[in-house]
């Protein structure tokens, strides 16, 4: 395993092996790694010759009144587990050497769909430290094959955009949200969940399972829209006292637009707080 903390070191690493008729991948984390991560690495090493897992908390993605400080962190940790998981190389570099001119000069925007609406309303300019740093990640690791979670799907869909607009040489594989036995996805941000909030983030799953059930009953009715979705979704987490929701949509797989009728490959979505953590969640489901 090699730990690295410059991003030269990084580039000079990749490029070495695949010099040599390796193949690449790349899983960018934000540290404090647990089974979700897990199943990202090991797909990578499954699937490529050499894995690098990026540890990196990006600032570019709180805005002052997040939780920034409050992130857990867990460099050890995080190394023994990419390791145990057949990573190679991690890559955890302080915030100067990623934004060695500070975190306000250059950033990369996605105009329009899919990084409008939902997080984009929630959490304005997320989705601009998403793609930047992302953007530097790319760059740096060169051609590759970057495993990311479908529990956060709306990022998924920047990402892919972000890679096909400006041609990186990146094949972007989507895995699986990765649940606890009682259906909450897996979230570094779980560990802040007191016992009776824990409990009661499962809302958020069972919201969804009601949006599929819903989905499933329009195939049958034609009048059926996907604001009647939306609102049963709702209604789900809206009966949960500890649970504040912030959105529930039927959204276009894709785009992350909402849909004005049920077709195609939905998106069921979901975001709500449980005391002072925000959970999000979704659900695919074929209309």
């Amino acid at each position: 395993m090699r730990v690295l903390d410059r991003g030269d070191q990084l580039r000079k690493e990749l490029d070495a092996a695949r010099a040599g008729g390796a193949t690449v991948g790349l899983v960018p984390t934000m540290g404090a790694l647990h089974e979700g991560h897990a199943s990202l690495i090991r797909r990578s090493a499954a699937e490529c010759d050499v894995t690098a897992v990026t540890v990196f908390v990006n600032p570019l993605q709180f805005s002052p009144a997040e939780d920034l400080d409050e992130y857990p962190a867990d460099l050890a940790g995080d190394v023994e587990l990419a390791s145990a998981c057949g990573a190679g190389v991690v890559f955890a570099p302080p915030v100067e050497e990623m934004y060695p001119g500070g975190t306000s000069v250059v950033t990369v925007h996605v105009a329009g769909p899919p990084g409008a609406g939902l997080e984009a309303v929630t959490r304005p300019g997320h989705f601009d430290g998403v793609t930047t740093v992302v953007a530097k990640l790319f760059n740096l690791a060169g051609p590759c094959r970057a495993y990311f979670g479908e529990k956060d799907a709306q990022q998924l869909a920047v990402v892919r955009r972000l890679v096909a607009d400006l041609s990186f040489p990146v094949e972007v594989v989507s895995c699986p949200t990765v649940r606890e036995p009682d259906g909450l996805a897996l979230s570094s941000r779980n560990a802040r969940l007191s016992p009776a909030e824990r409990a009661a983030a499962t809302v958020l799953h069972r919201a969804l399972l009601t949006g599929s059930t819903a989905v499933t009953a329009g195939r049958c009715d034609p009048s059926y829209e996907p604001a009647h979705v939306a609102a049963l979704m709702a209604a789900a987490v809206a009966a949960e006292p500890l649970a504040t929701l912030d959105y529930a949509e039927a959204v276009d797989a894709a785009t992350m637009e909402p849909l004005t009728a049920l077709t195609g490959d939905v998106r069921l979505v979901v975001a709500a707080r449980l005391g002072k953590v925000r959970l999000i969640d979704n659900l695919s489901v074929k209309a």
